[in-house]
């Protein structure tokens, strides 16, 4: 990997990438039973005590994954019936940031029609990190370890720190516990809140994600769902900034960082006044780094084959894909 590709506000086009192609599966159906579908082409190895993985949102937030669309998908697959949706509490002083908050916030977003699991509730666990620069171990929900399979479900947009949020920042920040994990992703010691930035930020990220992903082996998959994609995290709720890009989406793989290349590809692959605030949100973040750091530390691959669900699972390009997206008018 050469050294533009590790400037993590430069994009690497298909053709400039190296190596394997894994399988990315695609429907362009935004809704519940659109979810099943992309689910259930890679839903192989979800087996015994399950967690689905999602951002529930902060309070009232306009853009999260809506809820019965998840009610749906866990009532139609058997091997979800039982499961719980998992989620950390706030490293920021919010409405997520002590679990009694995160439970109301919980209840007023709606998630309430299955067991929600505040994974650092009891405490934390540490997992190794093979192979990570900055850190060794991550600090995660210590409830975590009481899985056998993860469901990675996850609204990707884009987000004020990270430049993107996907698969890759929903584990890495998401599975970390609010205190001590998240600082260690975020914090330099005695510094600022805030004070890790750019190309190392997102290297924390990764190094958080490949703990998780190290410990559930097989028994983990991806869906991102690209729909109503602000520049702003749902964590900032409703103060997150209007929704200008096309909705495309939903995406599935047992590839982490295909499907977030996938997205992220997709995103570029609109026309310029379709993608300019999202693709400006990612590159002044320097968001792309990402993506070359998972490939890096041997997380999945960059290339991938984009399957159509819609259309006999046929092999499409990332044009063909957004070639019917509407721009979208935030009313």
């Amino acid at each position: 990997m050469n050294e533009l590709q590790k400037d993590g506000s430069i994009y690497v086009p298909y053709e400039d990438r190296t190596g394997e192609e894994s399988d990315v599966f695609f429907t362009r159906d935004l809704s519940a039973q659109g979810l099943v579908k992309a689910y259930e082409s890679v839903n192989g190895n979800i087996t015994g005590k399950t967690g689905i993985k999602l951002h529930t949102g902060e309070q009232h937030g306009p853009n999260i994954i809506p809820h019965d669309w998840v009610k749906y998908l866990m009532e139609t697959e058997k091997e979800l019936k039982d499961a719980s949706i998992v989620e950390t509490n706030t490293y920021y002083e919010g409405d997520r940031y002590t679990t009694p908050q995160h439970r109301k916030t919980l209840e007023v977003n709606g998630w309430t029609f299955c067991p929600v699991d505040i994974m650092d509730e009891e405490g934390t666990a540490l997992l190794p990190i093979h192979g990570g620069k900055w850190m060794k171990e991550m600090s995660v929900g210590s409830h975590m370890l009481d899985y056998d399979s993860m469901v990675i479900l996850t609204h990707f947009k884009g987000h004020t720190q990270g430049g993107f949020g996907g698969s890759n920042k929903n584990i890495g920040i998401g599975c970390a516990d609010g205190h001590i994990g998240k600082k260690w992703i975020h914090t330099y010691e005695g510094q600022d809140q805030w004070s890790i930035a750019k190309e190392e930020f997102m290297e924390r990220i990764t190094e958080s994600t490949k703990a998780t992903i190290d410990y559930f082996k097989d028994h983990i998959l991806y869906v991102n769902v690209m729909r109503n994609m602000s520049v702003s995290c749902d964590c900032e709720g409703i103060h997150a900034q209007p929704v200008v890009t096309p909705n495309v989406g939903i995406l599935a793989s047992r590839d982490i960082l295909a499907i977030d290349q996938a997205c992220v590809d997709l995103v570029y692959a609109m026309k310029e006044e379709d993608h300019h605030d999202l693709v400006e949100r990612i590159e002044s973040r320097h968001g792309l780094r990402q993506l070359s750091y998972m490939k890096e530390m041997g997380m999945g691959n960059n290339r991938y084959r984009l399957i159509d669900l819609d259309h006999d699972r046929k092999q499409i390009s990332t044009q063909e894909a957004v070639a019917d997206v509407v721009p979208f008018v935030n009313e």
